[in-house]
């Protein structure tokens, strides 16, 4: 057996198709959908994000900008920011740049921006009503991994889903998702006493522990989807994966790729949520 590779970028093109459609709808409407990105510092892989971000938004015919930020600005000076752009009608959608500088509290920053308009889906009350299912804004990456297994034709219902990792960015929110969808989930973390035992079970694993090349075939049961968030840099500098990805590719039915999976897709889910978040504050 060898894996069906899961694109990344070919499924992205293809939902951002879609999103590009809808939005000149929109525009018909007079409304268009406007993201602001606000950047803290001069942090380098935040600058590519926030670049890879704005050409995304050009792509799908989405207003962007990006306000940027000394790392010198105070707490107190940011929330103002986000005060502001919580009131302007022509921005539907507000991302801080994550990480901030240490003297400014995360948390409250999140806490500052309007829940409809957090396409983050990082609020707290954005994070509870995902855990009761109540019409949340998800959170990009565990939206796309859901987006990215339904575009094999899998059924989720009834499938044994482990999820390595339970971080609040990723673990636990795709583990809520596949709950909701109706899988029977197992979180595993660093304390999980038999990971193999564990991962062996799943019809549908997910892995975003954060640790170069943790997975390998002996931790895959044959025929598994097989979604791969992990980012690591080797020390050749080469960008790799939480799995090793040429033997897991022999058992498993369907393999993310790193980079090329997940990736796209977060960016991606990040439109979506755009244009979600304006058609509910315009009422569309």
């Amino acid at each position: 057996m060898s894996a069906t590779i899961l694109d990344g970028k070919e499924i992205a093109a293809d939902i951002r198709s879609e999103i590009k459609s809808e939005v000149e709808e929109l525009k018909q409407k007079g409304i268009t959908p406007g993201l602001t990105v606000v950047l803290v510092g001069d942090n380098p892989a935040s600058q590519s994000y926030v670049r890879a971000k704005a050409r995304a938004c050009e792509e799908v015919g989405i207003y962007s900008e990006v306000i940027r930020k000394p790392s010198t600005i105070t707490q107190q000076e940011l929330l103002d920011q986000i005060a502001d752009l919580n009131e302007n009608p022509n921005i539907h959608g507000i991302l801080v740049q994550l990480p901030l500088p240490d003297h400014i509290s995360e948390r409250a920053v999140i806490d500052a921006i309007r829940v409809e308009k957090d396409v983050d889906g990082f609020h707290p009350l954005n994070v509870g009503n995902l855990v009761i299912g109540n019409g949340a804004m998800l959170p990009c990456t565990p939206y796309g991994i859901i987006e990215m297994i339904k575009r094999t034709g899998t059924e989720i219902a009834g499938k044994n889903a482990v999820v390595v990792g339970r971080s609040n960015i990723v673990g636990k929110p795709v583990s809520m998702l596949l709950l909701h969808e109706n899988a029977t989930v197992s979180i595993c973390h660093s304390r999980t006493r038999d990971l193999k035992e564990m991962t062996r079970q799943a019809d549908i694993l997910v892995v975003a522990a954060g640790r170069e090349g943790m997975v390998g075939k002996e931790h895959i049961k044959p025929g598994a989807i097989v979604i791969d968030v992990g980012v690591n840099r080797t020390a050749e500098g080469k960008l790799t994966g939480d799995v090793r990805f040429d033997e897991a590719r022999e058992v498993a039915s369907y393999i993310t790729p790193v980079p090329g999976g997940v990736g796209p897709m977060t960016i991606t889910m990040l439109l979506k949520n755009t244009l979600t978040a304006a058609k509910q504050i315009e009422s569309v």
